[in-house]
């Protein structure tokens, strides 16, 4: 984990010169947080039989785009039986995506571009897609290092399916000319960038760049495994110098664009 902890402090340090004020003072708060959560879950990892921890690298690929995940997670087993087929707990998580030409959506607010805003029920409602302008970034490549929720269930003593989805973090990447397109006509945006603050308040009410997977994962002993991935991803990019003019008057500089991919992942638990 000496790597992990390395990257995490040169992580931590480029943000620091790049994010404005409010963004240093959040990124340093979790980052205080995350090292002592895996501290504290290396010293426990393997003492008792209902904890476990583990480290992941997941690749993807969809339209357009790619991504690279590493991951270290920390849970807990439960259950109804003593066999505790549950297991949940808590991540940090780096996604890096690349992509060539993708087009983003308009960002919210969530009362222009659904039909409700309901969180949670968000994400089954109507697309109010007069409302959408698009982005379309060039070259995007971005980092967005977030905390993570993990949900898990044990099928067989080798066999086991589950669910994670970032919670909260910060985006760092590179700035890109784009073409913005609000009804028929084309601007030039020559410096968007990836959204600094991620969080996850479901839907269209989410900001910044999220990942999500549903996943099946084999064990091939009891520290390897590999898994299979489907990916919902959310990244998001802001621009500096055009805006789009909402319905009610106000503007908005932000846009997302939502994959589906697919990949493998390789797990080893410690």
């Amino acid at each position: 984990m000496t790597t992990l902890f390395y990257f995490i402090v040169r992580l931590s340090l480029i943000v620091r010169t790049t994010l404005k004020n409010e963004m240093r003072i959040l990124s340093i708060l979790i980052l205080v947080l995350l090292l002592n959560f895996i501290s504290t879950a290396q010293h426990k990892a393997g003492i008792s039989k209902n904890k476990f921890a583990f480290a992941d690298v997941a690749a993807t690929i969809g339209n357009s785009q790619g991504s690279v995940a590493a991951s270290y997670v920390y849970n807990w087993k439960f259950g109804f039986s003593k066999k505790k087929k549950w297991d949940a707990g808590l991540g940090a998580r780096l996604t890096s995506t690349v992509g060539n030409k993708l087009s983003y959506i308009t960002a919210g607010p969530a009362k222009f571009t659904r039909s409700s805003t309901t969180p949670f029920l968000i994400v089954f409602a109507g697309q109010q897609t007069e409302n959408w302008d698009t982005l379309t970034i060039q070259n995007s490549f971005l980092n967005a290092f977030n905390i993570s929720a993990n949900l898990g269930y044990r099928l067989t003593s080798n066999w086991s399916i589950g669910f994670n989805i970032d919670l909260i973090g910060f985006s760092i990447g590179k700035t890109s000319p784009a073409v913005f397109v609000s009804n028929g006509t084309s601007f030039t945006e020559p410096s968007a960038k990836p959204t600094s603050f991620n969080v996850l308040l479901t839907g269209d009410h989410d900001r910044g760049s999220l990942n999500s997977e549903f996943f099946a994962k084999y064990s091939l002993n009891e520290q390897w495994a590999v898994r299979a991935v489907y990916q919902f991803l959310f990244t998001e990019y802001k621009t500096a110098n055009v805006k789009q003019n909402l319905p009610d008057g106000s503007t908005i500089n932000r846009f997302r664009n939502k994959a589906n991919n697919f990949g493998l992942g390789v797990s080893y638990q410690l």
